[in-house]
């Protein structure tokens, strides 16, 4: 079995990490409403300020972050489990983060006029299905990486 190291510490609540080129990672912290970069030798920084509950995370061909947010929850005081959904929660979002400023937008909210929800299993799905509508979008010259 190969050795295992503990790269990071005091995360809240990680989720989704994406491996960079240089040996870091980048992870959505669902409880602290942030994607946050680990160095490879454990500093943390933040990538951006997301708010809600950044869950899904994957390397979009474009070299952009796609993040599936479930919108936010309420956490106890040093848990990871949620007492219920945020008191501002609106609804979940995918959003594009650029890796190299923060720079953050929200991709989609709702789709035919319904909200995304936080159903686990869908974050896929639409994980991808952003993806491939910011493959069309952009155009076939500027989706290059």
């Amino acid at each position: 079995m190969a050795d295992i190291r503990v790269m990071a510490t005091g995360l809240r609540f990680p989720e989704g990490p994406v491996a960079m080129a240089g040996g870091s990672v980048i992870l959505g912290e669902i409880a602290g409403g942030a994607v946050t970069r680990v160095a490879p030798d454990g500093n943390k920084s933040t990538v951006s300020s997301t708010g809600g509950g950044p869950n899904g995370l994957a390397l979009g061909p474009d070299g952009a972050l796609y993040l599936c947010n479930n919108g936010g929850a309420e956490y106890a005081a040093g848990s990871f489990l949620a007492t219920g959904p945020a008191r501002n929660y609106q609804c979940g979002y995918i959003q594009r983060i650029d890796p190299r400023t923060g720079e953050m937008r929200v991709l989609y909210s709702q789709c035919d006029g319904h909200k995304l929800s936080a159903r686990p299993r869908s974050w896929r799905a639409l994980l991808r299905l952003a993806r491939w509508l910011e493959d069309r979008r952009a155009g076939p010259s500027d989706a290059e990486p």
